[in-house]
C-alpha cells in the first residue's frame, strides 16, 4: 500500500514577506493570490484535501481550486508571545531567546511551542496519513513542510532550520510502511 503525499506551502502573503510570525490570520497579498490562481490545475488529482487551519493556507487552497479540509494537526509552529512580531522585532527584544530556540530543538523561550514538539506532532500525523493508501494533497504551512521533510528522512530535529521551502511550492513524499522517499520543490507552474 503506497501513499502519496504532496504538501504544498502556502502562496506570499504580507507574513511571509515580513519574515513575520504568523497568528494564523494573515491573509495572502494580491500577488500571492493571482499566483496561486495560476498554477490552479497543476497538481495531480486527489482522494483526500487537506489544509493547515491559518488563513494563509485555505485560502492557497481556494485559490488553487482545492475544497480543502482544515486538519488542527497541520497548524503551523505555535510561536508563543512572538505571534505577530516581524523576525527582526523579536531579534531585537529577545536575541538571546531567539538564538537559543534557533539552535536548540528542544527549546520554546516564547512559551509555544519547540521544534521538536513540533517535528513530533507532523511526524504522528504522517504515521496517520500512511495508514491509508492514495493521494493526499496538503496545503500546510512551510515549517509543517520542514518538520515533515526530517521526519520522513529520519534526520534530526537540528536539521530542520536546513531545509528552505519557498512559496506555493510542492514537497512529494511517497511511502509505505513507514518508509518515506522525498522530492523537494516543485514549482507550481505545470514543470515536471
Amino acid at each position: 500500500m503506497t501513499t502519496r503525499l504532496t504538501l504544498i506551502t502556502p502562496a506570499i502573503s504580507a507574513a511571509l514577506r515580513e519574515a513575520r510570525f504568523d497568528d494564523g490570520r494573515c491573509p495572502l497579498d494580491p500577488a500571492g493570490a493571482r499566483a496561486a490562481r495560476a498554477a490552479a490545475g497543476t497538481l495531480p488529482a486527489a482522494d483526500r484535501v487537506l489544509a493547515s487551519p491559518g488563513a494563509r493556507c485555505r485560502e492557497t487552497a481556494e485559490a488553487l481550486g482545492l475544497d480543502a479540509v482544515p486538519v488542527p494537526e497541520l497548524a503551523g509552529c505555535d510561536a508563543g508571545r512572538w505571534r505577530g512580531l516581524t523576525l527582526a522585532e523579536v531579534t531585537e527584544r529577545e536575541p538571546a531567546e531567539l538564538a537559543c530556540w534557533l539552535t536548540d530543538p528542544q527549546q520554546a523561550p516564547h512559551g509555544g511551542e519547540s521544534v521538536r514538539a513540533l517535528c513530533d506532532r507532523v511526524a504522528r500525523w504522517l504515521e496517520s496519513a500512511a495508514r491509508e493508501a492514495g493521494r493526499v494533497v496538503a496545503v500546510v504551512e512551510p515549517d509543517v513542510a520542514r518538520a515533515a521533510i526530517v521526519g520522513a528522512l529520519g534526520a534530526p530535529e537540528s536539521a530542520f532550520w536546513r531545509a528552505d521551502v519557498a512559496p506555493l511550492a510542492a514537497v512529494e513524499l511517497s511511502g509505505r510502511a513507514g518508509r518515506w522517499n522525498v522530492r523537494l520543490g516543485r514549482p507550481l507552474d505545470g514543470s515536471p
